[in-house]
């Protein structure tokens, strides 16, 4: 059941705010789930496939896709992908973690002051 309402909230904030859903998957299963932050990545990206396609739908349908611009980011992005993966299972945990937190808390810096 914290699997699926970790769904629902995840879907809800990155529709709504248009953020990877990963910023809100991967805390919400360190912190509800007690996932490893390994565990916690590749489980938040297998589950984005799903969120992606969904999302992509439903955006489109409002005309609100360019499909050019969207191959142009996500092409790459998914070389990005292999790349980070690659680098990701060599990262010990702890490291992981406060990388993570860092992004998480610069963004929300950068959001504070430019807003």
């Amino acid at each position: 059941m914290r699997l699926v309402l970790i769904g629902l909230a995840a879907g809800f904030v990155s529709a709504l705010l248009g953020v990877g859903g990963g910023v809100v998957i991967v805390p919400l299963l360190l912190l509800v789930g007690g996932y490893a932050i390994h565990e916690a990545t590749g489980t938040s990206l297998g589950a984005l496939v799903i969120t992606a396609a969904a999302g992509s739908v439903a955006y489109a349908v409002h005309g609100d896709v360019e499909p050019v611009y969207a191959a142009l980011v996500g092409i790459p992005a998914a070389g990005g992908a292999v790349a980070g993966t690659a680098l990701q299972q060599r990262i010990h945990g702890r490291t992981l973690s406060l990388l993570f937190a860092a992004l998480l808390v610069g963004t929300a810096v950068y959001m504070l002051v430019t807003a």
